[in-house]
C-alpha cells in the first residue's frame, strides 16, 4: 500500500486542512477496500430492500448468502493473497515487471476453477431446495469476489488513487442499485445485483492492471517455482483468514446462538448485527495505517537497505534502524488513539441507531467489545505487515497459527460462559496476539543489525 501512500501524502504537503482530509478519506476507502466497504453494501441493500421485497425474509437470506461468499473467499484466496503480494514484490525489485501480468493471468485462472468448481457443489449440495437461477447466480458471485481478492493486490502498488476510489465508489453504488431495482426477483433479483455490481467492480481493476503492467503472455505459472513461491506466506494468509472468521462460524453453528437461515447457511443475530457495525470503524484506523504508519516505515526501511548493500557507514545504518522502530511505535499509538476516538464515538450513537434500525439494546454490550477487537485486529494487521516487511515468516505463521488456535478456544470459553461473555473471545485471542506481536517487534528490531549481516 506504500504506493499510494506516498502519493496521498503529497495532498498533505499543501499545508491545508483540506488537502489533509482528503488523503486520509482516500487512504481510508482504499485501506478498507472490498472488505468494510461490502458490508456497507449488504446493510444498504437491506435498508432500501426489506420493506418492498417478499418474502421479508428474503432480504436476510441474502445478506447471509453474501456474508458467507465474502467469509469462504477470503478463506480460499488467502493462501494465495500474501504470497502473490511476494512474488509480484520481488519480480518488481528485479525489474522484471513482464511476469507479473501473466502471473496474475495464471493465478485468477486457477482461483476461478477451484472456486468455481467449489461453489458449484455447495450450491447443487447445500441449496437443493433452491432455484436453479440462485445456484448459478451464487456460483457466479463467489467465483468473481474470489477474483477480486486477488486483483486487489495490485491495486494496492499502484498510485493512481483517484482511479481506484472512483472505481470502488461505482462498483458499491451499483452494487445496491442493481439489487433495488432488481428486487421484484426477489432473493435472485438481490443475489443478482450483488453480481452485477461486483462483475462492474472486477472488471475496472483488470483495466487498471492491464494498463499498468506490460506482459508478452496472457497466463504463466513461476509464481508455484521452486525458491518464487513461499509456502509460509500461504499458512499466514489462510491462518489468518480463517482466524478472522472462526469465532463467526462457532456463533453461526452453535445451537445456542445459531439458527438455520437458507439452505445449510446459519446466522446468529445476537453476535452478526454488533460485528459487522464494529468493523465500519476500521475505517480510521487503516487510514492512518496507509498514510502514516506504513508509508513512514517503508522510507526509512528502503533507506535501510540501501545503505546495507552499498556499503553506508554503521551511524547511519542504526540511525535508520532507530527510525523505523520509532515508527512502528508512534504509528500503533496513533492507531489506537483514532481508534479509540472511532469506538466512543460510535458508542455515542448506537443506542440512537440501534432505535432507528428497530435493534434491541441488549447488543450495546456486545458491540462495545466488539469495538474494541476492531482496534486490535488494526494493530494487528500492522505488525503482520512488519514482519513481512522484515522477512520474518516463520514469526508469521506462529502468530497467525497462535491467533487461530486461541481464537476457537476463547470463543468456545464464552459460549459455555453465556451471553455476559460473548464477544470476549474474540477480544482475548487478538489482545495476546497484539502484545506477544508487539514484543517480537521490538525484539526484531533490537537485533535487527545482527541478522542482516550475520544470518542472511
Amino acid at each position: 500500500m506504500a504506493g499510494i501512500g506516498f502519493e496521498l501524502r503529497k495532498l498533505m504537503r499543501r499545508d491545508s486542512l483540506l488537502g489533509m482530509l482528503r488523503a486520509y478519506a482516500y487512504a481510508g476507502v482504499i485501506g478498507s477496500g472490498p472488505w468494510v466497504l461490502s458490508i456497507l453494501g449488504i446493510l444498504a441493500t437491506g435498508l432500501l430492500t426489506i420493506s418492498v421485497v417478499s418474502p421479508v425474509g428474503a432480504v436476510t437470506q441474502f445478506q447471509v448468502t453474501v456474508t458467507y461468499i465474502i467469509a469462504f473467499s477470503l478463506m480460499l484466496t488467502g493462501t494465495l493473497q500474501l504470497a502473490f503480494t511476494r512474488f509480484c514484490a520481488d519480480r518488481l525489485f528485479e525489474k522484471r515487471d513482464d511476469l507479473i501480468l501473466s502471473n496474475f493471468g495464471g493465478v485468477t485462472l486457477l482461483v476461478t476453477m477451484v472456486s468455481g468448481v467449489l461453489s458449484a457443489i455447495a450450491a447443487l449440495f447445500l441449496f437443493p431446495a433452491q432455484s436453479v437461477l440462485f445456484q448459478v447466480t451464487l456460483v457466479a458471485a463467489f467465483t468473481v469476489v474470489s477474483n477480486i481478492w486477488i486483483a486487489t493486490i495490485f491495486l494496492s502498488g499502484m498510485k493512481q488513487y483517484r482511479a481506484i476510489v472512483l472505481l470502488y465508489s461505482v462498483g458499491y453504488a451499483l452494487t445496491v442499485g442493481a439489487a433495488f431495482l432488481l428486487r421484484g426477483f426477489d432473493l435472485e433479483g438481490l443475489l443478482m445485483g450483488f453480481l452485477i455490481g461486483q462483475v462492474a467492480l472486477l472488471g475496472g481493476m483488470l483495466v487498471l492492471i492491464t494498463r499498468a503492467y506490460p506482459t508478452r503472455r496472457s497466463v504463466s505459472y513461476e509464481l508455484f517455482r521452486r525458491g518464487w513461491f513461499y509456502p509460509s506466506l500461504a499458512l499466514v494468509g489462510l491462518f489468518f483468514n480463517v482466524g478472522v472468521w472462526a469465532d463467526k462460524l462457532m456463533f453461526w453453528f452453535d445451537s445456542s446462538t445459531g439458527s438455520p437461515v437458507i439452505g445449510a447457511l446459519r446466522a446468529s443475530l445476537i453476535y452478526d448485527i454488533p460485528v459487522f457495525l464494529a468493523y465500519l470503524s476500521l475505517i480510521p484506523g487503516m487510514a492512518i495505517f496507509l498514510v502514516r504508519m506504513e508509508t513512514d516505515f517503508v522510507e526509512y526501511y528502503g533507506n535501510f537497505y540501501s545503505a546495507v548493500r552499498e556499503g553506508g557507514s554503521l551511524s547511519y545504518i542504526e540511525d535508520m534502524r532507530n527510525r523505523m522502530a520509532a515508527t512502528i511505535r508512534v504509528g500503533v499509538f496513533q492507531i489506537i488513539k483514532i481508534q479509540a476516538m472511532a469506538a466512543l464515538l460510535i458508542m455515542v450513537v448506537a443506542p440512537d441507531i440501534f432505535e432507528a434500525l428497530g435493534i434491541s439494546s441488549l447488543y450495546l454490550p456486545l458491540l462495545r467489545v466488539q469495538l474494541v477487537a476492531a482496534g486490535l485486529q488494526v494493530v494487528f494487521l500492522a505488525i503482520i505487515n512488519v514482519f513481512c516487511y522484515l522477512d520474518q515468516r516463520w514469526i508469521l505463521v506462529a502468530l497467525t497459527a497462535l491467533f487461530l488456535a486461541l481464537n476457537i478456544v476463547f470463543t468456545g470459553l464464552s459460549l459455555a460462559l453465556g451471553p455476559q461473555f460473548f464477544g470476549y473471545g474474540f477480544l482475548a485471542a487478538l489482545a495476546v496476539c497484539v502484545l506477544l506481536g508487539l514484543w517480537l517487534v521490538q525484539r526484531s528490531m533490537d537485533r535487527l543489525e545482527y541478522q542482516t549481516f550475520m544470518l542472511r
